[in-house]
C-alpha cells in the first residue's frame, strides 16, 4: 500500500453547491477512484468543479457489499479512493458505513472531509434542540410491522430532541404514528429543500402536522424534528404493573399493553417490557 493510499470520505452539498468546501474539491480532484451513489449525479458535480472525472464506481444499498473488496484492493495497490453520497455525508442514512468499517478492519487509512448533514441543519434551524444540546438521530424508521412498532415505542419518554428522515409519500403516515405514540400535542418541525431556493421549515404540533400534510401533499424528502418528552415524576413499578394488568384483562395484546402503558405514564418502553416479562414469569410460577 502506497504512503498516499487511503479512503477519503467526502461530505458534499445537500442542496446549495456553494456549500462544498475547498478541501472537499481538492480531495475529489486528487482521487483515483470515486465511489458514489449515482455516477451521473456525481459526474455533474465534478464537471461543475472543473474536475476531469476519475473512475466512478456505483456504491449504493444494492452494490456496496459486492464493491467493497474491489475498492479495498485498489487502495492496497496504492490508489486514493474518495467516497461520496448524492448529498451530505456518507454513512449517515446513506451508503458507505460498510466500506468505512471494512477499511478500518483492513488497516486502511481513513480520512474524513467534513460536510453538511441534513439532520444537523434541520435540528439547528428548528429551534427545538434541548438546551443541553442532547438529541437522538433515528434516520429512517422501519416501514412497517413489529420493527416499526418497537422503534416507535422506544421513543416514548425520550427526553432528547428526536430527529428522523422521511420520504414524501410516507410522511403523513409517519407523522400519524408519531402523534399516536408520543401525543398529538408534541411540538414538531418539518424541514425540506434545505439550503435550496425554496427551503422551508414549518413548526407546529404533531396533530397539526398530520392535518397539514393531508391537505398539502408533501414534496421532497423531509427531516422531522420532534421536541423531547417533558420530565415526568418517578412512577413506581407497582403502578405500571397494575396498569399492565388492566390492559391485559381488557384483551390487549402484550405488545399493545406495553406501548399503551409506556405512553400514558411517560416512561421508557423497555422498562415496561421488562416488567411485563417479569409478570409472565410470576404467572408461570403460580
Amino acid at each position: 500500500m502506497g504512503s498516499g493510499a487511503r479512503l477519503v470520505v467526502v461530505g458534499t452539498p445537500i442542496g446549495n453547491l456553494a456549500d462544498l468546501s475547498p478541501r472537499a474539491a481538492e480531495a475529489l480532484a486528487a482521487a483515483d477512484v470515486v465511489a458514489c451513489e449515482d455516477t451521473r449525479r456525481t459526474g455533474r458535480l465534478l464537471a461543475h468543479l472543473g474536475i476531469a472525472a476519475p473512475r466512478l464506481i456505483r456504491l449504493d444499498d444494492h452494490t456496496e457489499r459486492d464493491e467493497v473488496p474491489g475498492l479495498l484492493r485498489r487502495i492496497a495497490e496504492g490508489a486514493v479512493v474518495a467516497l461520496v453520497s448524492d448529498a451530505g455525508t456518507p454513512g449517515v442514512s446513506d451508503p458507505g458505513a460498510r466500506l468505512i468499517g471494512a477499511a478500518h478492519d483492513a488497516g486502511v487509512r481513513v480520512e474524513v472531509v467534513p460536510g453538511p448533514v441534513a439532520a444537523i441543519v434541520a435540528l439547528v434551524g428548528s429551534g427545538l434542540l434541548d438546551p443541553s444540546g442532547r438529541f437522538c438521530f433515528e434516520g429512517f424508521l422501519p416501514r412497517k410491522g413489529p420493527a416499526r412498532a418497537e422503534r416507535l415505542s422506544e421513543l416514548v419518554g425520550e427526553r432528547r430532541t428526536i430527529v428522523l428522515y422521511e420520504a414524501p409519500h410516507r410522511l403523513e403516515a409517519t407523522l400519524g404514528d408519531l402523534a399516536t405514540t408520543l401525543g398529538g400535542d408534541r411540538e414538531v418541525a418539518l424541514a425540506r429543500e434545505l439550503t435550496k431556493r425554496f427551503e422551508e421549515t414549518w413548526r407546529g404540533t404533531l396533530d397539526e402536522a398530520v392535518q397539514r400534510t393531508g391537505q398539502e401533499p408533501p414534496r421532497g424528502e423531509h427531516v422531522v424534528v420532534v421536541r423531547g418528552a417533558e420530565p415526568a415524576g418517578e412512577v413506581d413499578d407497582a403502578v405500571l404493573v397494575d396498569a399492565l394488568a388492566v390492559e391485559l384483562d381488557a384483551g390487549a395484546t402484550r405488545r399493545d399493553a406495553a406501548s399503551s402503558v409506556a405512553r400514558r405514564h411517560g416512561v421508557p418502553a423497555n422498562r415496561v417490557k421488562r416488567l411485563l416479562h417479569g409478570m409472565g414469569r410470576a404467572e408461570r410460577s403460580d
